[in-house]
């Protein structure tokens, strides 16, 4: 084993204690069909990246995305770096080696920067999108982050949609609320929301122009809002909706382990990717579920992320395989601290790995994650991780390496 080790670390010694109880943890061979050997992506988490110059740090990393260059862009929140600390600007690029590149964010003129930095996106025009996610237990005002902000790759300002607290719910063309992600889809032109944290749906605008498209709610139907959404909803108006939210937490709907699940999203409407071949996938973190949609908001399937617990929100963010046909989708499992492999085709889970932990390769508030052309993967922590980790690809193996999780001894962990 390296020096860097197989993204293990010595915590793993305890679950590997209660797992091999009832089953071998280490170097188990997968088993495939008709006698042939199944294959799964494997990593090693990277310990010198990044590097920041100007003694700089970062508070908490919500969003971690790549160009089509290969560089690294991330967004974190310069409020939250620890005390003492030179907070680094807002948004930051980095090359694949972690060194730094550009750095630039905050205030200006024309458009209305996010109380709560959330997103962070460059598109195939390496055009770069933001967006917030205020009021929350992160923010620095009560405002609300009702937009979507379109700069160059230099941070020059485009276009913004929306603006700051005008959202009217869920059904709103014209603005967002506290959106949970972005993905701009190449084929397409089309930017495509998880809107989010206030908001209950997707929705979709021309990335060109910005102007609306289209929008859905769980299992392709309209757009609801509930009692904490920051728009109208039931709670009586914007008002009562934003108070009910302004512990930033999301609506935490009663536990079901059974069944489809809610008829609607919960907040928040965190993650959204969208395949080479048109699959859209969206994230319901609370209903510990993600759903998948046809480009135009049909309905297609839902997988459900450690339903049964022991932590109330689990997939959070996606990222994709870079092989043509995608074999792969990674989902971050933001309560419960691991990274889930899943075969992308049968949206079956191979394996899962990371548990909660300050050492490199575990995991302290996964939220949004990504990939590069080599297969790299890259993972942005919020509070109390407050970093970004790369974990370098290192091909397809038949054996699972010694950190592995799989679905029967996460239920035997927990038993």
């Amino acid at each position: 084993m390296s020096k860097k080790g197989w993204i293990a670390s010595a915590g793993l010694v305890a679950i590997a204690i209660t797992i091999a109880v009832s089953s071998a943890f280490v170097s188990r061979a997968l088993a495939a069909p008709e006698g042939k050997t199944a294959k799964v992506p494997v990593f090693e988490v990277d310990t010198s990246w990044p590097k920041l110059p100007n003694n700089w740090a970062l508070g908490n990393v919500s969003k971690v995305t790549i160009d089509q260059h290969d560089n690294v862009w991330l967004i974190h929140r310069p409020h939250t770096a620890p005390e003492g600390k030179t907070p680094a600007p807002p948004v930051v690029e980095l090359d694949a080696n972690g060194n730094f590149v550009q750095a630039w964010g905050g205030e200006g003129a024309g458009y209305d920067w996010p109380d709560a930095e959330h997103n962070v996106f460059v598109d195939y025009k390496d055009n770069v999108w933001i967006s917030g996610s205020s009021p929350s237990g992160q923010s620095k005002t009560k405002r609300s982050d009702d937009m979507l902000i379109k700069f160059t790759n230099k941070g020059q300002f485009i276009f913004q949609i929306g603006g700051r607290t005008v959202s009217k719910g869920s059904t709103d063309p014209k603005s967002v609320n506290k959106p949970g992600d972005i993905f701009v889809y190449p084929k397409t032109r089309e930017v495509f929301v998880a809107d989010g944290y206030g908001n209950r749906r997707v929705v979709v605008f021309d990335a060109e122009t910005g102007a609306f498209k289209r929008m859905w709610g769980a299992f392709g139907k309209p757009p609801q809002d509930d009692a904490t959404s920051g728009g109208p909803g039931p709670s009586g108006g914007p008002a009562g909706g934003q108070a009910a939210f302004a512990g930033g937490e999301g609506s935490q709907p009663a536990l079901e382990t059974t069944g489809p699940g809610p008829d609607r999203f919960a907040s928040p409407v965190h993650g959204v990717i969208v395949s080479n071949d048109g699959l859209v996938y969206v994230t319901d973190r609370n209903n510990r579920r993600f759903q998948v949609f046809t480009i135009e908001g049909k309905f297609i399937k839902e997988v459900f992320i450690n339903r049964g617990g022991p932590a109330k929100e689990t997939a959070s963010g996606f990222a994709l395989s870079p092989d043509k046909d995608q074999q792969f989708l990674y989902t971050a499992d933001y309560g419960n601290s691991h990274v889930v492999v899943l075969d992308r085709k049968k949206l079956e889970v191979l394996y899962q790995f990371g548990q909660r932990g300050t050492e490199p390769g575990n995991f302290r508030g996964v939220h949004l994650i990504a990939t590069d052309s080599k297969g790299n993967l890259y993972a942005a922590e919020v509070a109390p991780g407050a970093r970004v980790q790369k974990f370098i690809f290192k091909g397809l193996s038949s054996t699972l390496p010694p950190n592995a999780l799989t679905p029967t001894q996460l239920s035997s962990a927990k038993q």
